[in-house]
């Protein structure tokens, strides 16, 4: 009699198959959520007006246990995923997150490899962190850096956190062997594009990737405005006339980022252009809320509830079919849309906040 376990080396006691949604779109890349909260308020995330003391996060039993999100994250490696991202809020709040992240990385894809396991912070935590998520199996790490004034920086994150402190953090990260690195720049135009050229000067030539993100409308709360982004071309040209640059071609499929490097040889950069030029067409990446909702979408109005399934009594091949049925119905391309729809129908949709579902 088959087993109904998918085993924790990640090979499926019954077989699972690759996933491709409707537009024939594989499942490649998961992101995990593992809390809810921040300890930033940053203004295109987390509004302190709307996120404030008296705003209710999710209780401790609401959220997944690492023993469910290893359950999740074992049948989602054996349906193809090969890359986990552990996510927030702010991950690094998430109590106990280096027994999860030892958990995460036994798992082994149905060809014997390990995930490629990484997780998004806002550095805050990184410098007291860092050595002991690389010994609990973690990867690498992708820091949030929006500014490199310390003035604008605080008033970015609203909570007066320093961006010295992030620095230490990144550098520690480094040290620990947590790379290659990345670091990402949310660009909002008015508040802190003044900024892309000083952080690109400042990262040239280390062994950092800065990364620009156009400002997105993410959630309903952050007060977003077309007139607010600054077009990935336009970033790359303001660098280029400095420092000269040469496209490089993709080297995984799906890539997020358009890779640029400098032509002296002195490292590269990228953009992320989900406003101005949308990837829908090659995004394989599915998403997990902190209590278990699973989003197709980073700009989705609704999940599908894995964890009720899981603490009603389903085992592993019911919870491999349960995510074949949903990735297999997916059709969403916000992003390829958005431009054809009119302010007023872009502010009616409701969509997931960004602290909610990760980035």
């Amino acid at each position: 009699m088959a087993s109904r376990r998918i085993d924790g080396d990640g090979r499926p006691a019954t077989a699972t198959t690759a996933l491709t949604d409707r537009l024939d779109r594989p499942l490649r890349d998961l992101r995990i959520s593992v809390t809810d909260r921040c300890n930033f308020r940053c203004v295109y995330c987390m509004p302190k007006e709307i996120f404030g003391r008296d705003y209710a996060f999710l209780d401790r039993d609401e959220l997944l246990s690492f023993e469910e999100i290893t359950r999740i994250a074992t049948v989602a490696a054996a349906h193809g995923v090969h890359k986990l991202r552990l996510t927030g809020g702010e991950p690094l709040l998430r109590r106990g997150i280096e027994q999860l992240i030892e958990q995460l990385a036994a798992i082994r894809t149905p060809e014997g490899r390990p995930l490629d396991l990484a997780l998004t912070t806002n550095g805050s935590a990184l410098a007291m962190k860092a050595g002991a998520l690389k010994a609990a199996g973690l990867n690498r790490v992708t820091v949030s850096v929006d500014s490199l004034d310390d003035e604008l920086f605080q008033r970015m994150n609203d909570v007066r956190f320093p961006v010295s402190r992030v620095l230490d953090g990144i550098d520690a990260a480094q040290a620990a062997g947590l790379g290659p690195i990345r670091l990402n720049m949310v660009v909002k135009r008015g508040v802190n594009d003044g900024e892309i050229l000083s952080m690109a000067r400042h990262f040239k030539g280390t062994p950092y990737t800065l990364r620009f993100i156009e400002y997105m409308d993410v959630g309903n709360t952050n007060g977003w405005s077309l007139d607010e982004v600054v077009p990935s071309a336009e970033i790359i040209e303001r660098i280029g006339a400095v420092f000269p640059l040469e496209p490089v071609a993709p080297t995984v499929h799906g890539e997020t980022a358009k890779r640029w490097r400098y032509t002296d040889g002195s490292g590269e950069i990228g953009v992320i252009s989900s406003v101005t030029n949308a990837f829908c067409g090659t995004c394989t990446r599915a998403r997990i809320s902190t209590e278990g909702r699973l989003f197709t979408c980073l700009f989705a109005s609704q999940g599908h509830d894995l964890r009720a399934l899981m603490r009603g009594g389903a085992d592993d091949i019911e919870l491999a079919a349960a995510m074949a049925s949903i990735w297999g119905g997916r059709d969403d391309r916000y992003s390829e849309i958005r431009a054809g729809l009119t302010p007023a129908l872009r502010t009616q949709r409701k969509r997931i906040e960004m602290s909610y579902i990760g980035g």
